[in-house]
This record gives C-alpha cells, structure tokens and sequence, in this order.
C-alpha cells in the first residue's frame, strides 16, 4: 500500500483526507501493525483508484483457459481432454461418430457423468437402456455393468466427468416445490 500511495506523490495526510481514515490507522496498515479489513481497504483503492487487488497484491491469476490438447482416439471415440492436471476427475469432451452397434456392457472402478451437447446418446445402465438427447445429463457407478454410445441415428457430442471411486459431481439445483409440473 505504501507503494502505491508514493507513486501517486500522496502523503498519510492527504490520503487520510480523501478517505476518512486516521493517519495513525493508515501507517498501521502500511507498516503491517494493522490486518487490512475490506472496511479499511475499499476506500483506499477509491482513493488511488486501483483494483483492490493491486492495493493488497493479491497474487496473478493464470489463463484459465484449457488449449485444445491433441484428440484422443479410443474405441472409434475421439475424445478431447478438458483438465490439466493427472488423477481426480477427468474431463473429456467426446464425438462419437454415427455407427450402430451392440452394446457390451462392462465394469470398472470409477463414478461418470455425462451431458448431452448435440446428437443422441444410448446408455445401457444396469437393466436401464435409455436415450439421452441435448441437454440430458446422466451419472452412475461405474461398477454397475454400462454401456453408452450412438443410437445409430448420427454423431453424438458429449461431455464426459470421470473420476475415481467416490469422487462425484454435485449439481446444485433448486429442489422442486409443491405444486410444480414434473
């Protein structure tokens, strides 16, 4: 704060004018002898007219954006990584192209979570077998037997969440009220 106060040519004085803060508080806080409080600092960034963020030095933030790493091909699937980092959950956008075929349903450790972007999806589930259209999500144990992929009709784009056991999605959602239509 000290920094930023000198290179704009302010003295405590004049920035305790402008924001109504004592200049015993003001060298506290510069000093470190006072914790900030939004209280406190909100005025001060008015004053200097700087992010609050500048004023605390809070640390830069990394582009959050995810390059388009190189398509995976698997099981005549292409699917698209969406997460940076190894292990935890997994994030795949997946084109499965249109081809009919018959399900073989397997098992394996994991929890899934799939959404529908575009096209139709077949799940067979258990004793479920179930077609998902855009905007349709579905998640399951991927220990119970299950199978998913194109109905057939054309290509399916979905988005694909997987992680270990135990590990699962939460979809926050409003809880229906009495009343309302299913």
């Amino acid at each position: 704060m000290r920094r930023i106060r000198k290179e704009r040519g302010a003295t405590l004085a004049g920035l305790s004018s402008a924001t109504g803060i004592s200049v015993s508080t003001l060298s506290r806080l510069e000093s470190g002898l006072r914790k900030p409080s939004l209280e406190l600092l909100l005025p001060i960034a008015r004053a200097h007219q700087v992010p609050l963020d500048e004023l605390v030095g809070a640390p830069q933030v990394g582009d959050p954006r995810i390059r388009a790493a190189k398509p995976i091909v698997m099981h005549g699937r292409t699917h698209w990584p969406l997460t940076r980092q190894p292990g935890g959950l997994q994030a795949y956008k997946v084109l499965e192209p249109r081809r009919k075929q018959e399900p073989d349903p397997r098992t394996h450790e994991g929890y899934e979570w799939l959404y529908v972007l575009s096209g139709r999806l077949r799940l067979v589930l258990g004793e479920h077998d179930v077609v998902l259209g855009p905007g349709e999500a579905a998640e399951f144990d991927t220990r119970v037997p299950h199978w998913f992929g194109s109905t057939g009709e054309g290509p399916v784009e979905f988005l694909s969440l997987f992680g270990r056991q135990g590990e699962r999605m939460h979809v926050r959602a409003r809880p229906k009220r009495r009343g309302e239509d299913d």
